[in-house]
């Protein structure tokens, strides 16, 4: 843990607080935060743990009888969602599957989408014995899992054309019947349009109903400088974090990590932003990359403090005071 803190490019109502190039291996990803210990993914070091093969993108398990993965199986062309039995967590099985028709190519289906579309599980978040599922360029799945070994189709939104695609979570408020949708900017200078983070009515589940989207930052010329711009992940109020309704956090690439105020759901107000400074190397071995930071993924504890992952730069703590 660095004690000489990097400055921001900017900042309002956030400081960083603590930085870690995580052992030498600063690119990191998707991040948990557990009883004092933070569980971080790696896009190019590979970790610490090899995994063989496509296997699991993500996974949503919060404790109890069951957990819903993304998984990569043969025979089908993307990520579907798997329901897995823990009830021996010794032991766990396969217990449902759910997937777009089209997808099981083993079992003679073909897509009806372009090829150049994406459909495919980033990953579900789950409430009570609704699964939320965020597909990629085939937007917002709501799968109802009251039976898990048949997980069956509430319904499905899809705002891509005429926008980008890329949705990578699809975040409950079930206090206040509102659902987020975020999608992932993927390209570099947004290639692939402007991503939103969309907010719906979900009053009635079976038809969600899109009434906002949250402000893009604005106070300095992302597209230009390089790298992904635009949205990547969301805070995602799992059980023992921070959990809020009213103040949602979301990761926007070379922009940062933002704050926003949703008390009115029509209007979504940014309350807090950092952005840290360009990274000091390079772990994105690609050809012709910008060295401009990626911030990837925001993990806010219970205490309000945000982790948040950097796939060039490693994990920075930050303050919210807003």
């Amino acid at each position: 843990m660095s004690n000489d803190l990097p400055t921001p490019d900017y900042a309002r109502n956030m400081r960083i607080i603590a930085h870690c190039d995580q052992g030498g291996r600063p690119d990191g990803v998707q991040i948990m935060v557990h009883r004092g210990y933070a569980y971080i993914g790696h896009m190019f070091s590979k970790g610490f743990m090899p995994v063989a093969g496509g296997g699991i993108h993500r996974i949503w398990h919060t404790g109890g009888d069951w957990a819903y993965l993304s998984a990569l199986l043969d025979g089908f062309t993307d990520y579907i969602l798997m329901t897995v039995d823990m009830r021996d967590p010794a032991h766990p099985r396969e217990a449902g599957r759910y997937w777009i028709p089209g997808m099981n190519a083993a079992a003679g289906e073909t897509p009806s989408w372009p090829a150049t579309s994406r459909y495919g599980l980033h990953h579900a978040i789950i409430d009570g014995d609704t699964a939320y599922a965020a597909w990629r360029d085939a937007g917002m799945v709501v799968i109802d899992v009251s039976d898990r070994t048949r997980p069956k189709l509430i319904t499905h939104r899809n705002w891509s054309p005429p926008f980008g695609g890329g949705t990578h979570n699809c975040l409950p408020l079930p206090n206040r019947d509102l659902l987020l949708a975020l999608d992932e900017a993927v390209l570099d200078h947004q290639e692939d349009g402007l991503k939103l983070i969309w907010v719906f009515d979900n009053r009635t589940k079976a038809n969600p109903v899109s009434i906002s989207t949250f402000p893009t930052p604005a106070e300095a010329d992302y597209v230009r400088r390089g790298g992904h711009f635009g949205p990547h992940n969301l805070h995602e109020n799992r059980p023992g974090s921070f959990v809020s309704s009213e103040l949602i956090f979301a990761t926007y690439q070379n922009a940062g990590v933002r704050a926003f105020d949703i008390r009115d759901p029509y209007r979504p107000n940014e309350v807090g932003a950092l952005v840290p400074p360009a990274p000091a190397r390079m772990m994105d071995h690609r050809p012709n990359r910008a060295r401009v930071i990626q911030s990837a993924d925001v993990f806010v504890d219970a205490a309000g403090l945000l982790y948040c992952t950097d796939y060039n730069a490693g994990l920075y703590i930050i303050e919210f005071n807003g």
